[in-house]
């Protein structure tokens, strides 16, 4: 087996032993839903490991220990289940204490209250991952591009002074204008989506640029890899209450799909690549501005999960098919 084949091995064990678990204590009912989650959660955020695989392959051998292993607890239970009770709690007037409550012993209210804090759910992620995507689009330093059409005219406007920033602004206003009943909340939970994004990100390179203070500038990405997996996770945490409202089976189920999205992660960092398919990446950003501009519009409409989810398969298998061909030609 090759040594980067190796990351599965702990995910495989996690998997078998939660999907007991999910079977002791609800027989086949809990196990199919447990794998159905997992399932959908795994194949729908190959564009999450591949973003994550860049931000990775800036962190030494020990961090990206500590993401695969330590950062396991904080992708289950700090991404869904611990953040969107705060932002059930902030959005219902409620405390957090008695939202956990709610989530632990009365699970179809607090699929309520998360269905009633979508809109500050969705603001939030959906400006958090425009950063994302257009800091990549707009980096004048960027020489290859995949839909050239596009792609090629977007660096030149890299040199105006955080235009992302200003774009994203823009668009959360639109919104607000759109729906002024929820302006403010829209408003709110997409500023602190901009703020959280330029504050992790800003820290991160300043300590890579100083070269030195390499534990603190690893801790840095960890935390912004985090929430950049909150981000891309926080949607699936609503639609999983479609699925069921069983919290004990979102958890497992989201839980094994995200050990193993972390794990592809690493898994792309040791075998190179995104070196060899040179497009992979731009696949990747156009998911993430795909999935931003979706998690908008269900501010407005009802977009199902599938459909959000098979924005970003489409746009990374795609980026594959083109990547495989400029490898044949090269």
């Amino acid at each position: 087996m090759p040594a980067s084949m190796g990351v599965f091995i702990f995910p495989a064990i996690i998997s078998v032993v939660v999907s007991v678990g999910a079977y002791l204590w609800g027989g086949f009912p809990a196990l199919f839903l447990v794998v159905l989650l997992a399932v959908l959660e795994t194949t729908l955020s190959f564009d999450n490991a591949v973003v994550n695989a860049k931000v990775l392959a800036r962190m030494d051998a020990r961090w990206q220990r500590l993401f695969l292993v330590w950062g396991i607890p904080v992708a289950v239970f700090g991404t869904r289940f611990v953040l969107p009770i705060f932002i059930v709690a902030a959005a219902a007037g409620l405390s957090p204490l008695s939202v956990a409550n709610l989530a632990l012993f009365d699970p179809s209210q607090y699929g309520e209250y998360i269905e009633k804090a979508h809109v500050a759910i969705a603001a939030f992620g959906a400006a958090f991952l425009f950063m994302v995507s257009l800091k990549y689009f707009f980096n004048d330093r960027k020489t290859v591009h995949w839909i050239t059409i596009v792609e090629k005219y977007l660096p030149s406007w890299g040199g105006i002074e955080a235009i992302e920033v200003a774009l994203t602004l823009s668009v959360l206003l639109l919104c607000s204008f759109i729906v002024p009943a929820e302006a403010a909340t829209i408003l709110f939970a997409g500023t602190v989506g901009v703020v959280l994004f330029i504050i992790i990100e800003g820290v991160a390179q300043s300590f890579e640029m100083a070269g030195t203070h390499v534990a603190t500038a690893g801790a840095a990405l960890f935390v912004y890899l985090n929430v950049l997996d909150a981000a891309f996770s926080l949607d699936g945490v609503v639609g999983a209450f479609a699925v069921t409202s069983s919290l004990p089976v979102i958890i497992a189920g989201l839980g094994i799909g995200a050990v193993f999205v972390r794990a592809f992660t690493v898994y792309l960092v040791r075998a190179r690549t995104l070196e060899s398919l040179i497009y992979l990446e731009h696949g990747a950003h156009w998911a993430i501005l795909g999935l931003a501009l979706a998690m908008l519009a269900t501010i407005f409409v009802r977009v199902p999960e599938a459909i959000t989810g098979l924005i970003g398969l489409v746009f990374v298998t795609l980026a594959y098919i083109s990547s495989r061909r400029e490898m044949r030609r090269v």
